[in-house]
């Protein structure tokens, strides 16, 4: 189990890691249901999962070609390579790679994570194209086409010329494609639905002594295309329940490390999280925890 709520990935901090190459992608007991989700968000409303913008079609076949790669090889139980198509054994699916589809998309059919390319123009790095099935709390449209520093513009302390945007655009600038970078980023929400494009707002955690609220995880990582330059962004969603946390051998720890940066947490943050009616009732169940 995931917890970077420990206090070792602290919210509206940029905390990014180097990441092993072998361990760039993720893959669990729960892939069938990830895939399952994507193809009926395809089915339903494929313009707001996808897009992207012409003249991107050599670099989604980069990412098609780097995942057909790396797939069988860190998780040879899964994924196995038959010429042009991936059989993932647990899901029961076999994978042709070299369907008219856009590759990007037939690439985010493979995997838990969603996609997310990343180009350099004048403007700086720019969201060019993405399959996109489960964002938290933003909509593709709104951010296709953008600018980093447009993009996080509604993230406190991260707008256009504040000094994290800054460091963010110099880290996308220096990123090498031998070394892949990692981060964590988390909320907690009041459901477990995957696909949750709708904006925070504030959440409400349903009965008086919250039991009922989920922690929602995102995995990111960034690396660098060796042949297009373009930079691929992937965010990988994990949903556990407070039982699962309150489980843990070190569930009190857990539950203070929680409590202390929820204390800590400026209004503005707190709005951002959607958690400004509920701070007080969240931190009162977790104390029970601790």
């Amino acid at each position: 189990m995931h917890t970077p709520y420990d206090g070792s990935s602290k919210l509206f901090t940029i905390g990014v890691k180097p990441l092993d190459p072998a361990e760039w992608i993720d893959a669990d007991d729960k892939l069938l249901t990830y895939l399952d989700e994507k193809d009926r968000l395809a089915e339903r409303a494929y313009d707001r999962i996808f897009a992207a913008e012409p003249g991107t079609e050599a670099a989604q076949a980069e990412v098609l070609t780097l995942l057909a790669d790396h797939l069988p090889e860190r998780f040879p139980d899964i994924y196995q390579r038959i010429g042009p198509q991936i059989d993932i054994i647990p899901a029961f699916r076999r994978v042709r790679l070299d369907t008219p589809y856009p590759p990007l998309l037939v690439a985010g059919g493979l995997v838990q994570e969603d996609l997310v390319l990343m180009r350099r123009d004048d403007t700086g790095w720019r969201l060019v194209a993405a399959h996109l099935c489960f964002p938290s709390s933003w909509r593709l449209h709104e951010k296709f086409g953008k600018a980093l520093q447009e993009i996080h513009t509604p993230v406190p302390d991260f707008g256009r010329d504040t000094r994290n945007a800054t460091i963010i655009e110099r880290m996308f600038d220096n990123l090498r494609p031998e070394q892949p970078i990692i981060r964590w980023n988390w909320s907690l929400h009041g459901d477990d639905a995957l696909h949750h494009p709708q904006s925070a707002g504030q959440w409400r955690f349903g009965d008086e002594r919250i039991d009922s609220f989920f922690f929602r995880l995102e995995r990111q990582t960034l690396r660098r295309l060796p042949q297009s330059g373009d930079i691929l962004f992937t965010i990988r969603i994990y949903l556990d329940p407070l039982e699962a946390m309150e489980a843990q051998p070190n569930a009190a720890e857990l539950a203070r490390a929680l409590i202390g940066q929820l204390r800590a947490y400026t209004l503005p943050q707190l709005d951002y999280k959607g958690l400004t009616l509920e701070r007080d009732r969240l931190i009162a169940r977790l104390e029970e925890i601790a």
